[in-house]
């Protein structure tokens, strides 16, 4: 019965950091992988993950099974960053540990659909395995344009595609650091948000997977803290895979509120029966070292002062870019007023294989750059091989 498979094609990334590996150019430049690079181009471990591991070297008395809820304690750990110190104590929010953020994702969507939902609107473009996992489940994506020509959120493009929602419908939101574009809601379009949201009937899926890297754990949680209170139910998948630097270790959690508690007991039941059926359990280590870091003051202040280091560097590069203004026929400005790690060229594909193929420079074809990838050593030369190309 296997031969009646199709032949899937290569993923593109993979196929890309092969290519840049076979590359033997000293000065290339990879600007394709989705991780955290340093100004020398690594990808480190948290000194707090590791003061974190250690401990849990040192103490942990057993390998055995958690349940598919996974660690708890990380769960409720993760919430006051999440929703605020001030979390209302009415049982209205529960949460389980997922297998990184695309699990949590993942759950959300197909719980969505156990209850009825059927279409999802979404923002394009958008990161690429929201689309795979919509189509795996069967459900209708209706996409909207998220991004403006002149480097901004497309209000008018979200309020069309709310006005012609309703009950039946999710609407699934980057909370931060917006991927692939960078572009993010401002605080004045969050707060029209949640009443467009609350108004339209839709049930909000809110990614958050990027949190501390945009402008900080606070205001990075805006979305989230202004969505949730105007709305009875809303759904969240969060990854600490990013602002922990856990990326192979799959560390996430999902959230859901209901319009009652009771209603919340509900739903993180058919959570974690969804969860039985795909994953049994999360993996434990990467969860147990967030939790050990979260419930310690020292190692939470070691933590959050990594995660500053990681965000003033990002947007020392965005800073950078936006002063070099105009490449070629590339605007470079509107990189300075967007957040995280990624961001969208207009580029075309033969834009981005001239780049590849006569400058070293590797990036996605769709013109989504990590902004991380570039140092001060390697800044010039990527804005020159831009210019070269698209002049």
């Amino acid at each position: 019965m296997l031969d009646r498979l199709d032949q899937q094609p290569p993923d593109a990334l993979l196929a890309l950091i092969k290519l840049y590996e076979a590359d033997p150019r000293p000065d290339k430049i990879d600007l394709g992988v989705g991780v955290y690079r340093t100004a020398d181009g690594a990808t480190p471990v948290f000194g707090a993950i590791k003061a974190a591991e250690q401990r849990l070297i040192d103490t942990q008395d057993s390998k055995s099974y958690l349940g598919p809820e996974g660690d708890m304690r990380m769960v409720r750990a993760l919430e006051p960053h999440i929703f605020g110190k001030t979390l209302p104590s009415d049982g209205r929010i529960d949460g389980m540990q997922t297998p990184g953020g695309t699990g949590a994702v993942r759950l959300a969507l197909a719980l969505a659909k156990k209850s009825g939902v059927t279409r999802v609107l979404m923002g394009t473009p958008s990161w690429p395995n929201h689309a795979q996992i919509l189509s795996d489940l069967d459900m209708e994506l209706v996409g909207f344009t998220h991004a403006g020509a002149d480097g901004t959120a497309d209000m008018a493009a979200l309020r069309a595609a709310l006005a012609n929602a309703g009950e039946g419908d999710a609407v699934l939101l980057h909370g931060c650091c917006h991927n692939p574009s960078g572009i993010d809601y401002s605080h004045d379009q969050w707060d029209e948000i949640a009443t467009l949201v609350k108004d339209s009937g839709v049930l909000p899926i809110i990614d958050l997977a990027y949190q501390g890297l945009g402008h900080g754990m606070e205001e990075d949680a805006y979305g989230v803290r202004k969505v949730l209170p105007a709305v009875s139910e809303a759904l969240v998948a969060y990854s600490c895979d990013k602002n922990f630097g856990l990326y192979r270790d799959r560390v996430g959690a999902f959230y859901a509120q209901g319009a009652t508690a009771d209603d919340t007991v509900r739903i993180m039941s058919n959570a974690a029966a969804l969860a039985r059926a795909n994953w049994s359990m999360p993996p434990d280590h990467g969860g147990a070292a967030v939790r050990m870091i979260l419930e310690d003051e020292g190692l939470t202040a070691d933590w959050l002062a990594e995660l500053e280091d990681m965000r003033q560097r990002i947007r020392s590069v965005r800073e950078k870019l936006a002063a070099a203004s105009n490449a070629g026929g590339v605007n470079l400005e509107p990189l300075g007023r967007q957040n995280g790690m990624f961001a969208m060229l207009p580029v075309t594909k033969e834009q981005v294989q001239a780049l590849r193929e006569d400058h070293g420079v590797y990036m996605a074809g769709s013109g989504r750059i990590n902004v991380a990838g570039l140092t001060t050593g390697n800044i010039d030369k990527f804005v020159s091989a831009l210019a070269a190309v698209t002049s």
